[in-house]
């Protein structure tokens, strides 16, 4: 053992670790779709449907703070994360199971109201709890979600169908999650150095990136836009990582290279007072925030009007390119970005 290599995770990434995993996993069913590389495992199931599932984990002091997060709002998120992920395959959820390690420090009401938020974004995304497991933790709240859902064989939508000649699209607005969780790092620091028992922030010009980090909503809208135009995106993705990062993904399943423009991106106008506030690049914000839970897809060219007949709340940013020219931001400034989209 002491002469085997060490090698940290961080030099290869949890992308890079998963796709080892998936590499030695080599037992496969007939019956499995789709396994690791997309937003969900898709499974065949009966009356010509599919079953896919996903999950989420969720550890206090790395994915949330307490601090700055209420247990009501805690619960929604974790509901939303899940879900989000099943609409990205075009699905529709049908149940959510939740596993949860407890430390004694957290009290009875302090986990009702971690189970009020879950049973709030149930409701407006019409799933069902439906188990999970619960055990003690010496010190960390943790916890993680499993959803689950359906689509027609016919209907489900893969990373992997972006073609040449697509245009890529996003829903609603980039980077406000990123904002708001900047405003609260700060209040909470703000906070510390004061030495106040307690302390109050004036949140209120803030309160949109706030809600945008705090209570993220799923786009389930746009899965019911598609239905009712009658119209199939060529492949589709969450926006939990940035857009850089989800359009690799795509780019890299999809095997094509991308374009994008940077004044296409929609960026809120309060997103942008954060970020001339604290002196950021806002673009920053949009291309590699995180948690906005937007969604990003491919489309035909010819199929965009038709879609707004449905649904407005999108934005078209660029298109599929040839292979050999990655993934290009074009900043509208004479010169541009090239990011190797190929792992």
């Amino acid at each position: 053992m002491a002469d085997q290599k060490f090698n940290s995770i961080q030099e290869i990434g949890f992308t890079g670790l998963i796709n080892r995993f998936d590499a030695k996993l080599s037992h496969q069913r007939d019956d499995v779709v789709c396994g690791i590389g997309d937003d969900s495992s898709v499974v065949s199931a009966a009356d010509n449907q599919l079953f896919c599932t996903t999950s989420e984990i969720f550890l206090e002091g790395v994915h949330f703070d307490l601090t700055y997060t209420p247990f009501h709002h805690l619960g929604y998120k974790i509901v939303t994360a899940a879900v989000s992920d099943i609409y990205a395959m075009n699905a529709e959820p049908q149940q959510v199971l939740v596993d949860i390690a407890v430390p004694n420090k957290y009290s009875v009401q302090m986990m009702e109201q971690l189970y009020h938020g879950i049973e709030a974004a149930s409701k407006d995304y019409n799933v069902q709890v439906t188990g999970g497991d619960s055990t003690a933790s010496q010190q960390i709240l943790a916890i993680s979600v499993t959803a689950t859902g359906l689509v027609d064989k016919g209907r489900v939508v893969y990373r992997s169908g972006a073609k040449k000649g697509d245009v890529i699209c996003v829903t609603g607005d980039l980077g406000g999650a990123l904002a708001g969780l900047r405003i609260l790092l700060r209040e909470k620091k703000s906070w510390k150095d004061s030495g106040e028992q307690h302390f109050q922030p004036d949140l209120e010009k803030y309160e949109y990136v706030v809600q945008r980090q705090l209570v993220p909503k799923a786009r389930f809208d746009i899965v019911q836009a598609f239905k009712k135009a009658d119209i199939l995106p060529s492949s589709m993705i969450d926006i939990t990582q940035g857009i850089v990062n989800e359009l690799q993904f795509l780019g890299n399943q999809s095997q094509v290279g991308m374009e994008i423009y940077s004044p296409a991106v929609p960026i809120a106008y309060e997103t942008r007072n954060v970020a001339d506030e604290m002196q950021e690049d806002v673009d920053k914000y949009a291309f590699y925030g995180g948690e906005d839970f937007e969604m990003a897809f491919t489309l035909a060219e010819e199929q965009v009007e038709k879609l707004k007949t449905e649904f407005e709340d999108f934005s078209v940013i660029g298109k599929i390119a040839s292979k050999d020219k990655k993934l290009t931001i074009n900043t509208g400034e004479d010169k541009s970005i090239e990011i190797d989209i190929f792992k």
